[in-house]
């Protein structure tokens, strides 16, 4: 048993996080006084054919097995899907932050090859899409973690910074073992638009804003297609670079390649993109950047809190 295990109970939820309000905050900067931290997450996963490991709720809602429907659909995304996003992205030269299966980086070495030719960043979401961590042991998660973070260093030659479970199926026990592991930040928690601090039980956590407001999967799970979703993501970026003249933001758009992909949504995910960027003060960074900076400016803000102001003669 790893020895940190069961040193400590697991904080409740309610404890991870200082409560803030947002309007007194000291001021966000982003770099080159930028309003805007935007982030693009593409869900690059593996979806089991008959998933073995099914905890809590079945993968596939069609029974019963197989769901040639479901699985099809999603293979699509690897298939097809996944070269119409990196086509697009490569338009914008936007350095994406992928939400990866990493059981990808294996299974699909065409898809591996390409993001990591364009220098990707791979952020953890499980081993498998249909692996879920709900009910997990602390040692059984602990493993899991670790499986994943052997699988980025063994095809990227270094460690994880990032960490979103699988299907969001994160447990209480999630940010310590995160944090033990050495990952940077977390995408589990939903709670703000600015970084986080996380209480973890050894080192340093920080969550970042992950969007399932602007996530084609709830989305599509609402009847929303791509014309509404574009419309959606242009709306939510107006209020978040208003917001941002005083206090910088975070803008995540999380897609995936069988949703986003599709032949008749894509052109709409370009539009909001188109639209976006033509703004200036928006700083597109990787998911390691965001928190890196936000990191800086916490120490550095701390250290001009710190440091008594000298008095002439």
């Amino acid at each position: 048993m790893h020895p940190s295990a069961h040193a400590l109970p697991a904080f409740a939820a309610e404890d991870r996080i200082a409560y803030s309000a947002a309007p007194t905050r000291a001021p966000l900067r982003w770099p080159g006084g930028a309003r805007v931290a935007l982030w693009v997450t593409p869900n690059i996963e593996h979806y089991e054919f008959l998933p073995q490991q099914v905890r809590v709720r079945d993968p596939w809602p069609r029974m019963p097995h197989p769901d040639i429907l479901g699985y099809g659909l999603r293979d699509y995304g690897n298939r097809v899907g996944v070269w119409r996003l990196m086509e697009l992205f490569d338009r914008f030269q936007l350095r994406a932050t992928v939400s990866l299966s990493m059981a990808v980086l294996q299974m699909y070495p065409e898809i591996a090859d390409a993001m990591l030719k364009r220098s990707w960043e791979l952020m953890s979401h499980g081993m498998y899409n249909t692996r879920y961590h709900w009910n997990m042991s602390e040692d059984e998660e602990r493993e899991a973690i670790d499986a994943c973070q052997q699988m980025h260093l063994r095809f990227t030659g270094k460690s994880l910074r990032g960490w979103f479970s699988p299907a969001a199926s994160n447990t209480l026990n999630t940010p310590d073992l995160v944090a033990e592991a050495g990952i940077a930040y977390l995408c589990d928690l939903y709670h703000d638009d600015q970084p986080t601090p996380i209480r973890v039980r050894s080192g340093e956590l920080y969550s970042l804003p992950y969007s399932m407001e602007i996530n084609d999967s709830i989305a599509w799970r609402r009847g929303m297609e791509g014309a509404a979703f574009a419309q959606k993501m242009c709306d939510e970026f107006d209020t978040l670079y208003a917001e941002g003249l005083q206090h910088g933001k975070v803008m995540n758009i999380a897609v995936h390649p069988f949703i986003m992909g599709q032949p008749h949504r894509i052109a709409h995910l370009q539009h909001a993109l188109d639209y976006i960027l033509a703004h200036s003060g928006v700083w597109c960074a990787t998911g390691a950047e965001i928190i890196d900076h936000y990191r800086q400016q916490r120490v550095s803000d701390a250290g001009a809190l710190s440091t008594p102001r000298s008095t002439s003669a």
